[in-house]
């Protein structure tokens, strides 16, 4: 079986959408447990004992694939900021 480039590029963009799906998550359940105490990303950010960016909350509300380091900032920060303990998996489906 021979190649050509139309079925290589075919193939290659198959690939990124691949990745794509990986990296993309969807909708976070932090995204619900944020909006029911009326948080926005700027309170874990100022709330925040650890350097956490507004692009890392927005990241991880919108489900895109976080570093563990990341997703524990993020966390202790929503822990900060409401003085209540939150498990991985109550605000991560990944």
């Amino acid at each position: 079986m021979s190649l050509t480039k139309s079925s290589v590029f075919v193939t290659e963009v198959q690939h990124q959408h691949i990745m794509e799906i990986e990296r993309n998550l969807g909708r976070q359940p932090i995204a619900d447990v944020m909006e029911s105490l009326q948080l926005k990303p700027n309170d874990l950010v100022v709330a925040s004992p650890q350097q956490l960016t507004h692009k890392m909350v927005q990241r991880a509300i919108k489900g895109r694939r976080l570093t563990d380091n990341t997703k524990s900032k993020v966390i202790a920060a929503l822990e900060a900021a409401t003085q209540k303990s939150f498990s991985h998996n109550e605000l991560f489906n990944y």
